[in-house]
């Protein structure tokens, strides 16, 4: 079953996502391969999009809010004869090519925009392939309603309302859960975990990430936290590919010793496993992986748009606290940090979610489309 994925770079939770799914395929001797669905239309289109898509998140993220909040109420954006769907389709050409030329017989999109140049594919070429997309939220993103493809891939079941559109059959939607990589389905003890990263198995963890790109007002809620810290609590602060930060809290908080600094970390599946509370962005996958860990997490409103959905679908869960100002926010994690039973009992209602492997529903799900399609030629 030769796989081709589709992904974006607007942000990384998307090409997470994909890389999720290969190293599931990957462990079942598949033929899967990742590629931009951008480049397609041009390397150069791609590189704008992902640099411009970084500059807002990082600097004028309330520029996201509005363009998501204006694509919800505008379905048309996203219809065939919208210039956004003309201009994505640029590439079906030479998407269709790619297929041929890879003999790819599955096609797994992380990103609506794949979806919609998938869908203009199959309408001018009518290949014999098997389609889907990937919830990277939890939410019905705009555009996806477009997106003609075989299955929908979504977080959890009670979300399968927001699909409902004359494009969406109830059949084709499939409660997978959002493919996360495979070490977040091993744990350690907390202990064992806190031990790693030399922090006292006596002392409370606070994890603080916010995305991989490392925005949000991480400056301002180190400032307030390193004032409140009790001296039995730990504070690990994640800057991802933000070097910038990194630097300059480093620098900042080297005298701090109940403060840590880190850049990308390779292993967050144990450092996720040594926290007693997580303070993040309410991105798709960081949620995810959150979840499967049943770290209780206190939002950052840093990105609203899409993440808006997911801190409302955790809160709703009482997985999950948020504030309305920094200094509310790190009020919030003070409390929690001393209120075990609080933590626990947030703890419990994470584990109580479905914990199945998304990657492998997928696998399994568009294993079993293409053999019943391949049946239905071999009959025919």
């Amino acid at each position: 079953m030769a796989t081709l994925i589709l992904t974006c770079s607007t942000g990384q939770g998307h090409n997470s996502c994909a890389k999720a799914i290969k190293e599931y395929y990957d462990t079942q001797g598949e033929i899967c391969t990742i590629e931009d669905a951008l480049s397609f239309v041009s390397e150069r289109v791609s590189k704008v999009v992902c640099w411009g898509h970084v500059a807002i998140y990082r600097h004028i993220h309330s520029l996201f809010e509005v363009g998501y909040r204006y694509s919800e109420k505008h379905s048309g954006l996203f219809e065939e004869d919208s210039h956004i769907y003309k201009f994505l389709t640029l590439g079906a050409e030479r998407i269709r090519d790619c297929i041929t030329a890879g003999g790819f017989e599955t096609i797994i999109c992380t990103h609506v925009f794949a979806s919609l140049m998938i869908t203009e594919v199959q309408k001018r070429y009518h290949l014999p392939i098997v389609t889907c997309l990937v919830a990277t939220d939890y939410t019905c993103n705009p555009g996806t309603k477009e997106s003609t493809v075989d299955l929908h891939f979504i977080p959890d079941q009670p979300l399968s309302v927001s699909y409902e559109c004359p494009n969406i059959a109830d059949e084709q939607i499939i409660s997978s859960g959002i493919p996360i990589r495979q070490m977040f389905y091993h744990h350690v003890s907390m202990n064992e975990a806190k031990l790693a990263f030399g922090i006292p198995t006596t002392h409370k963890h606070l994890l603080m990430m916010c995305g991989s790109m490392g925005c949000g007002p991480m400056k301002s809620l180190a400032k307030q936290l390193s004032r409140k810290l009790p001296k039995t609590v730990d504070l690990s602060i994640v800057c991802g590919t933000n070097k910038k930060l990194q630097k300059s809290l480093t620098r900042k908080y080297q005298n701090f010793d109940n403060i840590h600094i880190f850049g990308y970390v390779e292993n967050m599946s144990k450092l996720m496993d040594s926290a007693d509370l997580y303070l993040t962005k309410p991105g798709g996958i960081s949620v995810t992986e959150a979840s499967m860990k049943n770290l209780p997490m206190v939002f950052i409103d840093a990105v609203a748009g899409c993440e808006e959905y997911n801190k409302i679908y955790f809160i709703r869960k009482r997985a999950a606290k948020t504030g309305t100002s920094v200094r509310d926010i790190t009020d919030v994690c003070l409390d929690l940090l001393n209120k075990p039973r609080k933590l626990e009992k947030m703890r419990l209602n994470l584990a109580a979610g479905d914990k199945r492997n998304a990657a492998k529903v997928i696998y399994e799900e568009m294993k079993r489309l293409l053999l019943g399609m391949d049946e239905q030629v071999s009959s025919g």
